[in-house]
């Protein structure tokens, strides 16, 4: 069954629900279809008055914060044993190539990783464990998280929602399309994410395989 098409036989209250815990969980650690889930609400909001879209983007939200406010605690206390914890349990997002493609990005851009990490399918998983494991000021992390969390759970809402409300009719008809884009759109940043986390991880390598000689002269103590 299509999951908006499913979504249609739940109640509003259980919408509301459901949101907020995969996108809870999903921002915590868990891959989970949070964008999807989103994005299928969001249209069914626009074309059900059942569902109020402002509970809606607040549910969404509060996930969003939460779960990763969960997932960088969680990360703090387990530092790097979790994540080869995870590692084991889902390779295909904790492999050794994602999270270094992740702490590169943590370390080139600080918390404003945690807070574009929102918009990247991938590094939303990642953003609050790593954050904790790479000890991150919480205050820093807390700022980038909300206004992240916000900017993309609201936002995605009222994008979507308005978009639904101004072409009700045509996406009655081809509401799939909208969970289409959203699929693609997530695929190809895995895509881009998995090449640029194998260039880092092969200059990882490559840097730990050829270690810095000593300056011309040093002589020893």
């Amino acid at each position: 069954m299509h999951v908006q098409e499913w979504l249609e036989t739940v109640p509003a209250v259980s919408i509301y629900i459901l949101v907020g815990v995969v996108i809870g969980l999903e921002s915590l650690g868990i891959p989970l279809p949070g964008e999807i889930v989103l994005v299928s609400s969001a249209l069914l909001a626009s074309q059900h008055g059942d569902i109020n879209p402002y509970v809606l983007g607040a549910c969404a939200t509060a996930g969003a914060i939460i779960g990763d406010s969960i997932g960088y605690a969680i990360g703090r206390k387990g530092g790097r044993p979790l994540l080869a914890w995870l590692g084991g349990k889902f390779p295909k997002h904790f492999g050794e190539a994602n999270i270094a493609m992740a702490e590169r990005s943590f370390e080139k851009w600080g918390m404003w990783a945690v807070f574009f990490g929102r918009f990247v399918a991938l590094l939303r998983i990642f953003a609050g464990p790593l954050a904790g494991v790479l000890r991150m000021p919480y205050w820093k992390f807390a700022i980038a998280n909300v206004f992240g969390g916000i900017l993309w759970a609201g936002g995605t809402t009222a994008v979507i929602y308005s978009v639904g409300v101004v072409a009700e009719a045509w996406l009655k008809r081809f509401s799939w399309l909208g969970l289409v884009l959203a699929v693609l759109v997530g695929l190809t940043s895995m895509l881009v994410l998995k090449s640029r986390a194998k260039k880092a991880a092969a200059q990882a390598e490559a840097r730990a395989a050829d270690p810095v000689p000593e300056p011309v002269g040093a002589t020893a103590n």
